[in-house]
């Protein structure tokens, strides 16, 4: 990796070979001394909060959710009519308090479903706003209310969101220019205003390194949060691989670093980062907080004894209420004198989240204890006025729009595909209708009914797209990034040229192999009319999606709406058939006027208006000309005008759906607040609250205690042969993506082991190379040059003897929410358990896995609405069922607290306990979750191994090291192996020859000490490998 200054360098020569926190300090420096004082700062005051959500629950002996099964559906809306109906109160935050200083850094703790997102989102502005939800007591910024900032809130205060949630087109770097522009880009301006006192040196000299800075600030914040490498990569999702999961995030926190918020509130943000990157992050977090005066608000779910110890205040929250508020250092003498002491090795931010649990007891001790108050400071400064956007109407929509054809750029073999697909479609109407007759207005009103809803009918596919882009809206326009009008107005103007374009051909085709009239401005209308039509169904999916909560919903309003546009068009029922009480759907069907306008176009050409026409003197038989009885056939008017009433009336038609889109993105936002499952056996026995406690007439109400971990049962249903996984000297390579003639090693030799009955942890820092050493263990890597060997059983392996004898639990849990966990695990085992296994023993395996890792409690549930740890274990479960001998876990307890990880680790332990090897990447481990691994394999960034060994031997074969802090009493062996190695080996004067690599090879390699490694001892014969461990 380069040295910082070798990226992100300012044009300014002053800033040139300055890292991100020299940067910082030289601009700020110059700042603080062209204004004469200090920063703007913002305290915040809340007092006597307490949010409640109305939660309309039944009488669970009236009706219960069952599986969406027919039967029951109609069932449940029986038994819905019939069931009693009652509201209870649903407290989120209970009489919360507290005061945010400026230039402070404060730690936000609790077990999930404490309340930590509900109150940063209300301080931050961004709490959902229902006529459900109640908030009540005072909050304040410098004194003013928070209603009075409502609207320059956003960029008082930046919130960073728990999810990450982005375009997956775009790259890491687009994201953060993006949010950059949005941001103003440029501050320069109002800096100058409050450098108005200053000397005109002073002044000049500030705006110019202020200017620099701003110029460059993508990149330095890209350089400030380790995404050198990854810049100019995808951010990617669940169906496009991109950046990982940590990188992911740390592209979530870059975005709001952007602007100038006076006060900072992230949520959990350190969710898949290793110690070493969370520690940066921190770190400039608070330099941030302590050089600018900012109020910097964070929490965190396992943060490490040194992360702690960067925070000044600690705000812990239990079911709601605040157990503490005050100093970091006084809080675990707060607790001791409420009769609570830490044990030794037991990490400080896991002690404290533990009381309030039923875990205290273990720390209680006998004394007396006395409650003591603590004071807040008063403080009162003035508000600093901020605009709501910074860009005006124009350059944000200018800025949305070109975001929007970056990423159509980027999916460019979507709208290919669409263009192939229409061509096909447009060849096959006009080898069907090629030629028609117009004398058969029935056959020529057919080809005009079907090419009109062809092309509209396709729009349908856009809907799942528009509201996965909803999320990304709603997290920035929370943020004021730009106006909802802009964001509206951007999707409907990128929504005309891939509609021309897929007219033009699809229309060209049908109109000329069809035989419609032979006339330029015929043809040309004919193509205005289909954009119009298409442009408009455009503009109605858009605001179905946009109106509706999620796609389970837009889609049968929306399969709805598209039987009403074909019934109500004019053709399948003509006007004169539709009863008088329903004729206003004809008038108000967009649809049925781009029909009509097309027969007009088509009917009202100069050949068509004549008596005799192919021989029918249609004025003595009908008293009308050829075209008029054409049209009358189907009621259609036949003055030329209707051409011109049917283009305005689509064009109001669209403008009228984009506008009704503005109304419900701008004022209903389908944002749920945190925390609102009905918990405790009273109101679980008062209703089922959706999905998230939904059970099959199966499952069985189970109580707290149930959810323990039991002791392993011994398993009876197994048919896996136990396997050791080796290999030596793997090296993967890949093209580099900048350069095509280069190549990128993105592991260097590595070699280890995993022994079945035993845990291997793949750890290192972000971008080590854990997850990519684990796919090409499993035989994942479908692309790159793989070179080494790699073993199961002393033999080499195959493509066929992994995906036989392996499971992989990818990172994302993606199962069929309909499903219950037994259904879940019986299909998987059905499908991937060998045909000759009777049906009675891959049930009993089932059960065996429900037993392992303890979901008989919740196995007839329905998944929908299930928490992220039950949704782990299931995805090991899934994979268990297969009956493998190697399970391969990619970050099994990311995004979880001590605890969860704690309960998702114990049940993994159980599954190596049945003789199955265990190899898992994993980020933070707290010291319990630490101590469940047998071994260790630490990678250091760049793919080369720095340890692989025992657990319990890492910490005396680090601390062997010359320059290697000894571990503190209370710090956990993970942040040894995170923190220690790596901040050594930043350091300059660490030469390359006594790198941790170079020192674990000579290691290994002479007194095998720390490590039996494969060596050149490996005896193969074409067939097989005889592997032989020292």
């Amino acid at each position: 990796m380069p040295p910082p200054s070798d990226k992100g360098e300012s044009d300014n020569p002053k800033q040139a070979t300055r890292t991100p926190a020299e940067v910082r300090d030289h601009v700020g420096s110059h700042m603080e001394k062209a204004m004469g004082e200090s920063f703007p700062q913002v305290e915040i005051r809340f007092r006597g909060v307490s949010i409640a959500v109305d939660v309309v629950v039944k009488d669970s002996n009236d009706a219960n959710i069952e599986l969406p099964t027919l039967f029951n559906a109609i069932k449940t809306s029986y038994h819905e009519l019939r069931s009693t109906k009652n509201v209870v109160k649903k407290q989120i935050l209970k009489n919360v308090s507290g005061t945010l200083k400026p230039g402070t850094m404060t730690l936000v703790l609790g077990q999930p479903g404490s309340g930590k997102s509900a109150l940063m989102k209300l301080l931050s502005g961004r709490f959902p706003k229902d006529k459900n939800i109640s908030v009540e007591g005072e909050v304040t910024y410098n004194g003013t209310p928070a209603a009075e900032l409502q609207k320059r809130l956003a960029h008082l205060v930046s919130y960073v969101p728990q999810h990450d949630r982005h375009y997956a087109l775009l790259t890491v770097k687009e994201t953060l220019e993006f949010v950059h522009a949005c941001c103003g880009g440029d501050l320069a301006e109002y800096w100058e205003k409050q450098f108005a006192h200053s000397s005109p040196e002073e002044k000049a000299e500030a705006l110019e390194v202020v200017r620099a800075m701003y110029q460059h600030y993508p990149d330095l914040v890209i350089q400030q949060l380790g995404l050198e490498n990854c810049q100019n990569t995808v951010v990617g999702d669940e169906m496009l691989r991109g950046v990982s999961g940590g990188e992911r995030k740390r592209v979530t926190t870059g975005e709001m670093e952007f602007g100038n918020a006076y006060v900072k509130m992230m949520d959990e943000i350190s969710t898949g980062l290793d110690s070493a990157a969370t520690f940066d992050i921190i770190t400039t977090q608070r330099s941030i907080a302590k050089k600018f005066r900012k109020t910097v608000v964070i929490s965190l779910l396992q943060p490490s004894p040194e992360v702690f110890a960067l925070f000044d205040n600690v705000i812990i929250l239990n079911e709601g209420r605040v157990m503490y508020n005050g100093p970091r250092e006084q809080a675990l003498g707060y607790f001791e004198s409420l009769g609570f002491k830490r044990p030794p090795q037991r990490d400080v931010a896991d002690f404290l989240m533990d009381l309030g649990t039923s875990k205290q007891l273990q720390y209680e001790i006998d004394k007396d204890w006395v409650l003591k108050d603590l004071d807040e400071p008063e403080l009162l400064q003035q508000t600093w006025s901020q605009p709501e956007f910074y860009q005006s109407f124009g350059a944000s929509t200018f800025l949305l729009m070109k975001r929007q054809i970056t990423m159509m750029r980027r999916e460019m073999s979507g709208l290919i595909g669409r263009l192939a697909m229409n061509t096909v479609m447009g060849l096959l109407y006009g080898c069907v209708f090629y030629q028609v007759d117009p004398t058969d207005p029935q056959l020529v009103m057919g080809v005009i009914f079907e090419a009109a809803l062809c092309l509209s009918m396709a729009l349908l596919a856009q809907i799942p797209a528009i509201i996965e882009a909803r999320d990304v809206f709603y997290k920035q326009r929370g943020a004021n990034f730009y106006r909802t009008a802009s964001y509206v107005l951007s999707n409907s103007v990128n929504q005309i040229p891939p509609i021309i374009l897929e007219v033009i051909v699809f229309g060209s085709i049908v109109y000329w192999m069809c035989g419609f009239v032979r006339s330029l401005w015929s043809f040309i209308w004919f193509l205005a009319l289909l954009c119009l039509t298409n442009l408009t169904s455009a503009a109605f999916f858009f605001f179905l999606a946009s109106a509706s909560p999620n796609v389970n919903v837009v889609n049968p309003i929306a399969s709805v709406a598209v039987e009403f546009f074909v019934l109500f068009a004019g053709f399948a029922i003509t006007k004169d058939q539709i009863p008088d009480y329903l004729s206003w759907l004809y008038w108000i069907n967009p649809v049925a006027w781009g029909v009509r306008s097309l027969a007009v176009n088509q009917y009202t050409e100069a050949r068509f208006d004549t008596c005799v026409y192919d021989g029918v003197d249609y004025c003595a038989m009908y008293g009308m000309k050829m075209g008029e009885f054409a049209l009358s056939s189907y009621e259609v008017p036949s003055q030329k005008h209707w051409l011109w009433y049917g283009m305005l009336y689509m064009m109001a038609s669209y403008m009228l759906f984009m506008f009704l889109s503005f109304l419900a993105l701008e004022y209903h936002r389908y944002e749920s607040p945190d925390n609102v499952t009905l918990g405790g056996e009273a109101s679980s026995k008062k209703a089922t609250e959706g999905y998230a406690l939904t059970r099959t007439p199966r499952s069985v109400q189970a109580s707290e205690s149930d959810a323990a971990i039991n002791v392993a049962p011994d398993s009876k249903y197994s048919s896996f042969v136990p396997v050791t996984v080796a290999f030596k000297d793997l090296w993967y390579t890949v093209l580099d993506p900048t350069n095509d003639k280069e190549t990128i090693d993105l592991l260097k030799g590595i070699s280890g082991y995993a022994l079945p009955g035993t845990i291997t942890a793949l750890m290192g820092s972000s971008g080590a190379g854990k997850t990519t050493l684990m796919d090409v263990i499993a035989g994942r890597k479908t692309g790159g040059k793989v070179q080494g060997q790699i073993l199961l059983n002393g033999h080499l392996a195959t493509d066929l003897a992994i995906r036989r004898s392996t499971g992989y639990c990818e990172q994302m849990d993606i199962h069929s929410e309909s499903s219950t966990f037994r259904e879940a695990l019986t299909f998987s085992a059905f499908l991937r358990q060998g045909a000759d296994i009777s049906d009675n023993y891959k049930y009993e395996s089932v059960n065996d896995c429900l037993d392992l890792l303890d979901l008989n409690p919740i196995a007839d549930r329905i998944i929908r609405g299930s928490s992220m740890e039950q949704m782990k274990r299931l995805t090991i479960g899934v994979e268990l069922a297969a009956q493998p001998s190697v399970l391969f876990l990619d970050e099994p307890t990311s995004g979880l607290d001590a605890r969860s990880a704690k309960l998702i680790m114990d049940g993994v332990r159980k599954v190596a306990n049945t003789g199955r090897t265990i190899i898992c990447t994993i980020h933070q481990p707290s010291t319990e979750v630490f101590q469940v691994f047998d071994r260790v394999l630490l990678l250091k960034r760049g793919g080369e191994m720095v340890y692989a060994g025992e657990v319990a031997e890492l910490v005396e074969y680090f601390e062997s090291i010359d320059g290697v802090e000894k571990l503190k009493d209370d710090y956990n062996p993970a942040s040894l192996k995170l923190n220690g190695y790596i901040n050594i080996n930043r350091l300059p004067i660490w030469r390359s020859e006594n790198s941790f690599t170079t020192l674990w090879s000579a290691a290994a390699s002479a007194s095998c000490k720390y490590e039996r490694v494969v060596v050149c001892s490996m005896c193969c014969t074409s067939n097989s490998c005889t592997l032989h461990l020292y």
